[in-house]
């Protein structure tokens, strides 16, 4: 077996100095060209650091203490920050977080797909760089995990968690009572139904004993009028438990216009159940991305920031130019968004989808807004592609953290459409994809779009034409 010499080993610690950001939000650091990640380090900070994984090509590291502070280092707004897993960036400042985006797509696509630096644009900002979401997902838990400093004080009961996960755990729950990302109405929302199942004694699912009855919280809240939707998941169906409680959200929250309960019986972790019942209010919400009005269920898909998705899409919109008689191609199309933002120009739009729900969702879209000029493919892309009698001027493809299959990216470069506008949210497969259609294609612009501030999650968009 080839044996490989490291510059550090497991568990001890080093002096470090952290110079850049990557995509995963860690700190970088090098000793002797060797690359390691520190976590919730940003660039100037010099600490010591506890190496705590060890691979060929790069280690993970701990911060102990701190030699020297950033001075780009800010104090993070949230309480939770340090322990929480939903935010990484929170020690930085917005425009920093910007900055640092930026590179990191031109690093990326640079580094692994060789395209100059100068074909990335600058990032284009969030409106609003707190409460910007419109869904969030709580997980509850029969122990509570606690902070250092909740340790120390002897009241703290271990008895019940309503929160988010501990970064690197599927067990370990942080119980908090406010979420920045999301709004105050929110929050008050998540604050009440905590309090209510404590004092309720309504039991929290056990994620390793798979015995209890709340599972999940999901909050969703429109942008278009603020109604919002609460889903509940549990275990099992106890319509009596719950029935007060969605009665109480109801007349106490006038926001609230939904309340369901999704019931997973199985082991897995998901927050979507194999029967939902409307507890209260109506089924679905609705919510508006440009001149569309979306209907919104619990299980359903749709953009996270619906403020930046509108951005998003215009960018999109703008990169593939449709001109009137154009035949465009919609891959990994979802519920449609894109694809009835290109309708409204396009000679005619074939989106392509594997999930038949989305699918079935789209179609729905298309016959609200009277687009005669789209339809919508079920299967995978890779098999549909090219039973397609009429072949595209232009493809936008929308496809999921993975990237594209090499086989989709090879009937891609077959059809050679005259235009490709890539959207993604993995600037590392992006890259990836990015260097395969080089051989036919050339790339223009590329613009990054900040959905997601102070999280390490990136938005793409890449407009390329056949050479």
């Amino acid at each position: 077996m080839e044996q490989h010499s490291y510059p550090v080993k497991k568990n001890n610690v080093y002096d470090l100095e952290i110079s850049s950001l990557a995509f995963g939000g860690n700190g970088v650091a090098r000793l002797d060209d060797y690359v390691i990640f520190v976590r919730r380090a940003v660039p100037g900070d010099n600490v010591k650091a506890r190496i705590i994984k060890r691979k060929k090509n790069y280690g993970e590291a701990r911060i102990v203490e701190f030699n020297r502070k950033s001075a780009k280092r800010i104090d993070a707004p949230c309480l939770f920050f340090d322990h929480c897993g939903g935010c990484t960036w929170q020690n930085l400042s917005y425009n920093d977080q910007l900055i640092y985006k930026t590179q990191i797509v031109a690093d990326s696509v640079k580094h692994i797909s060789g395209i100059t630096v100068g074909s990335v644009l600058p990032i284009i900002a969030s409106k609003k760089p707190f409460h910007y979401r419109n869904k969030m997902e709580f997980s509850f838990a029969e122990k509570r995990w606690l902070t250092p400093e909740e340790l120390a004080d002897p009241d703290n009961s271990k008895d019940f968690a309503l929160g988010l996960h501990v970064p690197g755990t599927f067990d370990k729950i942080l119980h908090i009572d406010e979420c920045l990302l999301q709004s105050s109405e929110a929050n008050k929302i998540l604050k009440y139904i905590s309090q209510y199942a404590q004092k309720h004694k309504l039991t929290p699912y056990g994620i390793r004993s798979h015995v209890g009855f709340l599972r999940f919280l999901v909050i969703r809240q429109s942008h278009y009028d603020n109604s919002i939707m609460i889903n509940i998941v549990t275990g099992y169906k106890d319509v009596a438990a719950l029935k007060p409680l969605a009665d109480e959200l109801i007349k106490n929250f006038p926001d609230v216009a939904s309340v369901v309960n999704n019931i997973n019986t199985r082991k897995a972790q998901i927050a979507i159940g194999e029967e939902e019942i409307c507890m209260a209010g109506k089924k679905h919400i609705e919510d508006k991305i440009g001149p569309f009005i979306f209907e919104i269920s619990a299980n359903s898909f749709f953009q996270t920031n619906t403020e930046q998705a509108e951005t998003l899409y215009d960018v999109a919109i703008n990169f593939a130019d449709v001109k009137g008689d154009e035949t465009v191609w919609d891959l990994y199309s979802g519920t449609g968004t894109i694809s009835l933002f290109l309708a409204q120009k396009a000679a005619k739009v074939t989106g392509f989808e594997i999930t038949p729900a989305s699918v079935e969702n789209a179609k729905t879209n298309a016959r609200k807004y009277n687009f005669t000029n789209v339809e919508f493919i079920a299967g995978d892309v890779i098999n549909n592609m090219h039973n397609q009698k009429n072949k595209p001027h232009t493809i936008v493809t929308d496809p999921p953290r993975s990237g594209m299959h090499e086989k989709v990216l090879n009937q891609i470069l077959d059809i050679a459409a005259q235009k490709i506008v890539y959207v993604s949210c993995n600037p590392t497969t992006l890259a990836r994809d990015l260097k395969i259609l080089q051989e036919k294609y050339s790339i223009e612009a590329i613009q990054p779009v900040d959905m997601f501030p102070q999280t390490y999650h990136i938005e793409t968009v890449t407009r390329l034409s056949l050479k």
